[in-house]
C-alpha cells in the first residue's frame, strides 16, 4: 500500500501542475463559482439557487472526510458517479484509509478532472503528507459584508405629502446592506455560527417589546458531534436533509441541471446546521440523533419560530392567508406581517443503515399554527392547505447493488381540514451502466392535497403538490475528452395552478455536450427547451394556451498562462404563447480573471438585448466570498463588474465589488418602490474576513 501511495505522489506531481500553484490552496471560493456556472448554464424555472449556493458554501466551509464519509455525504456533492463511489468503497474496504486526498489517483474510475472538481469539497482529516500528520482541519472566522446601489431609488426618496395629505409609502431604514459573520467549528466535531444582517430598507431596532432585537435577522446556532452516541446535538436554527426531500429538505436540491444523473437523488445527511440569509424554510429550537445501535440512529426534533405571514381580521376572527417569504421588512406593511404566526414543529427520524447497501427510514412531522390558517378564495387553491395543523409520516429506502443506487420515499398528509389526506411519492434509479455510460429515472406522483411545508423532493413545480411525472437523464462520455448529456422530462399538473386556470402538461428537455482539450481549455454547447401551458389574454378573453421556452448557450473557457484564463459566452432564447409573436433575447459576455499571489482580480463585460421580461436571460456572476450573484438581462444595454481581492496577511482578506448596469432603450430602472430614475444601475460591495 505505501509503495501504491508514493507512486500516486510522484504521479501527481508530475502530472498535475494544476493542483501545484505557488501561494494557491487547494479549496479556493473561485472554484465554487466555476461549479455553479458549470451545473446551471441556462436559465432554469422554479430553481432556488440562493439555497443551492448556501448548501455549497456549507460544503465548501465544513468538507468532507474521505475516510469517514458515508456514501450519502459524497453523493451530495453530485460530483461522483454510482461506478466512482462503488470503486471509492471498494478501495477503502480493501486498502483502509486513504493517507492524503492525492491517493485518490489510485482509485479505479478516478481521472484528474472528476478529483479537481471535488478538491473544495473534501479532505482527509489526520492524514498523514510528506512532512508529517496534519491537524483536523478548523475554521474561524468573522466576515462583515457592506453593500449599496449608489444611485437613489424612490423608496428612500423624500416623501410629500399629496393634496389630501396623506404620505406616500417609503421605506423606514437607509439604503445599506449589512451582514455580519461568525462561524467556529470543526468537520465531524463542533460548530458554532452567529449571522447578522440588515437588508436596504430595513431599520436596526431594539425593541424586545415588539421581537426586534438590533438587526432585522439574527440566526445562531450550536452544534456538538460525535460524542460517544450522540451523533449530533444542534440548538438553535437549522434543517433536516432525509430521503428523498419529501417530508424534510436542507438545501442540497438540484434537480434538474446539466449534470443530468448524479442531481436526482437526495442524499440522507441529518441535521445541519442554518446558515443562509434567505429567512425562512428552517427550524429554531433543538434537534439531537442518538445512535440506538452501530446500524439504527434516531433523530428528533423540536422547533418553535414566528413565521411572517398577511393576516385577515375581517371575518368571524384572524386568519392567516398566506406565508411572506421574502425576508424583507421595508415598509409599515411589511413590518406588520412580521412575525405574526407562531408556527411549532415536532418530529421524529427512525434510520436503519447497512453501510454498504441498505437504507430504510421513517419520518413523521408536526406542524401547529396557533392562528387559523386559510389562503383565499380562488379556485386554484381548492386543494390548499386550511386549518391549524398538519402532520406528515413518510418512509423512504434505498438499495445499492453493484453499480445501480434504487430509492423511494412515500409519504402521506393529514390535518384539522377536510381537504388533507393526500399522497407523495417519489422513486427511481441510478446507475453506471458501463463506464461510459450513465443513466437516472425518476418517477414522481404528488396529490393536490398532500401538504409538506418542509419538503423539496424532485419536482418541476417549486412545490411537492398537484403534480405527477416522469424523467430520463442519461451522460455519455465518448472518450475522456468529450462528453454529451441530456434528459427529458414530463410532467403533468392534475389541478389549477396560480396563472394556470385548468389541469395541465407539459414537458422540457436538455442536451450538452462538453470538450476539453487539455487542461487549459473547455468547450461546451447546451440547447434547453421547455413547454407549458398558461393563461393568455386576448381581446379580454382569458385562455389556457401553451407556451416554449428555447435557451442556448455556448462556453469556452481558456488559459492564456499562468494565473490569468478567459472565458467567453453567448446565449440567447425566446419565449412564445402559442398562436403569438415569440419574444428573444441574447447575451455576450466576456470574463477574465487574473490571479498573481496574494491578489485575485476578476471582471465581466456583458451585452444583452431582450424584446421584454419573458425573454429575459440569467447569467451567473462571480461574488465575494459566501455571496450569491445570478440576475437576470433583460431589455437592452451593457452591464459590467470588476471583483478584486488581496490577501493583505494569513489573517485578513479583503474583497471590493463594481457592478454596473447600463440600459440603452429606458430612462429608468425598476418599479414602484425600487425604481430608479435614471438609465443605469451601480452596485458596490465591500468584504473583510478575519481568520483567527
Amino acid at each position: 500500500m505505501r509503495t501504491v501511495y508514493l507512486l500516486c505522489i510522484a504521479g501527481w506531481l508530475a502530472s498535475s501542475a494544476a493542483f501545484s500553484q505557488t501561494n494557491t490552496p487547494l479549496r479556493r471560493d473561485a472554484d465554487i463559482s466555476q461549479y455553479l456556472q458549470d451545473l446551471f448554464p441556462v436559465q432554469t424555472e422554479g430553481v432556488d439557487y440562493q439555497a443551492i449556493y448556501d448548501a455549497l458554501t456549507q460544503l465548501y466551509a465544513n468538507p468532507i472526510d474521505l475516510n469517514t464519509a458515508t456514501r450519502d455525504e459524497l453523493e451530495a456533492t453530485n460530483l461522483l458517479s454510482e461506478r466512482q463511489l462503488t470503486s471509492l468503497a471498494t478501495y477503502r474496504a480493501g486498502f483502509g484509509d486513504l493517507l492524503s486526498i492525492y491517493e485518490l489517483q489510485a482509485v479505479p474510475n478516478f481521472d484528474l478532472a472528476t478529483i479537481r472538481r471535488l478538491l473544495p469539497f473534501i479532505t482527509v482529516a489526520g492524514s498523514r503528507g510528506l512532512l508529517g500528520a496534519l491537524p483536523t482541519p478548523t475554521d474561524n472566522y468573522l466576515i462583515v459584508r457592506y453593500e449599496r446601489i449608489l444611485e437613489e431609488q424612490k423608496g428612500f426618496s423624500e416623501a410629500t405629502p399629496d393634496k389630501k395629505g396623506n404620505f406616500p409609502t417609503r421605506y423606514v431604514g437607509d439604503a445599506s446592506q449589512w451582514y455580519l459573520r461568525y462561524r467556529y467549528s470543526r468537520p465531524r466535531a463542533f460548530s458554532f455560527g452567529l449571522t447578522l444582517e440588515k437588508d436596504p430598507g430595513e431599520r436596526i431596532d431594539w425593541h424586545p417589546e415588539s421581537r426586534r432585537y438590533g438587526a432585522d435577522y439574527l440566526s445562531f446556532h450550536a452544534q456538538l458531534q460525535n460524542r460517544g452516541r450522540w451523533k449530533s446535538i444542534l440548538l438553535g436554527d437549522y434543517q433536516l436533509q432525509v430521503g428523498q426531500g419529501l417530508i424534510l429538505s436542507a438545501g442540497f436540491v438540484l434537480g434538474k441541471s446539466a449534470e443530468t444523473v448524479q442531481t436526482v437523488r437526495r442524499p440522507t445527511l441529518g441535521s445541519r446546521p442554518y446558515t443562509s440569509l434567505t429567512e425562512f424554510g428552517y427550524f429554531r429550537g433543538i434537534t439531537a440523533t442518538y445512535a440506538l445501535h452501530q446500524r439504527l440512529t434516531i433523530t428528533l426534533l423540536a422547533s418553535r419560530i414566528r413565521r411572517d405571514a398577511n393576516t385577515d381580521s375581517s371575518g368571524t376572527g384572524l386568519v392567516a392567508t398566506s406565508l411572506q417569504t421574502s425576508g424583507l421588512h421595508r415598509t409599515q406593511s411589511e413590518r406588520a406581517d412580521q412575525g405574526s404566526l407562531m408556527e411549532t414543529n415536532l418530529g421524529a427520524h427512525l434510520l436503519y443503515q447497512n453501510r454498504h447497501q441498505l437504507q430504510l427510514g421513517l419520518t413523521v412531522l408536526r406542524t401547529t399554527y396557533d392562528t387559523f390558517f386559510q389562503k383565499r378564495d380562488q379556485a386554484y387553491n381548492a386543494y390548499e392547505f386550511t386549518g391549524t395543523h398538519n402532520l406528515v409520516v413518510g418512509v423512504h429506502g434505498g438499495y445499492i447493488w453493484r453499480n445501480w443506487n434504487l430509492f423511494a420515499e412515500l409519504a402521506r398528509s393529514s390535518g384539522s381540514a377536510t381537504n388533507s389526506g393526500g399522497i407523495g411519492f417519489v422513486g427511481g434509479a441510478l446507475a453506471s451502466l458501463t463506464k461510459k455510460l450513465d443513466m437516472a429515472v425518476v418517477l414522481r406522483h404528488y396529490d393536490p392535497n398532500f401538504h409538506s411545508f418542509y419538503g423539496n423532493a424532485f419536482s418541476e413545480g417549486s412545490r411537492n403538490s398537484n403534480e405527477e411525472g416522469a424523467y430520463l437523464g442519461l451522460k455519455y462520455t465518448i472518450y475522456r475528452k468529450l462528453s454529451v448529456g441530456g434528459f427529458v422530462d414530463y410532467f403533468n399538473f392534475p389541478w389549477l395552478k396560480y396563472l394556470v386556470d385548468k389541469p395541465s402538461n407539459g414537458f422540457d428537455y436538455l442536451l450538452q455536450v462538453r470538450y476539453t482539450p487539455n487542461r487549459q481549455t473547455t468547450f461546451y454547447g447546451v440547447y434547453h427547451e421547455e413547454h407549458k401551458q398558461k393563461n393568455l389574454t386576448v381581446d379580454k378573453q382569458k385562455d389556457v394556451v401553451g407556451t416554449a421556452r428555447r435557451s442556448y448557450a455556448l462556453n469556452a473557457e481558456y488559459t492564456l498562462m499562468r494565473g490569468f484564463s478567459l472565458r467567453s459566452r453567448i446565449q440567447w432564447g425566446s419565449f412564445v404563447y402559442a398562436g403569438q409573436p415569440a419574444s428573444n433575447g441574447f447575451t455576450l459576455a466576456q470574463d477574465a480573471t487574473w490571479d498573481y499571489r496574494r491578489f485575485s482580480l476578476s471582471g465581466r463585460i456583458a451585452l444583452f438585448g431582450t424584446d421584454d421580461y419573458d425573454s429575459r436571460q440569467y447569467v451567473y456572476e462571480r461574488d465575494v466570498l459566501y455571496a450569491f450573484s445570478f440576475p437576470a438581462y433583460f431589455n437592452r444595454g451593457v452591464r459590467h463588474y470588476f471583483l478584486a481581492q488581496y490577501n493583505l496577511s494569513r489573517h485578513l482578506d479583503i474583497w471590493v465589488r463594481w457592478a454596473r448596469t447600463d440600459y440603452t432603450n429606458q430612462t429608468a430602472v425598476g418599479s414602484d418602490l425600487e425604481q430608479i430614475n435614471a438609465p443605469h444601475k451601480t452596485e458596490v460591495k465591500l468584504q473583510a474576513r478575519w481568520r483567527f
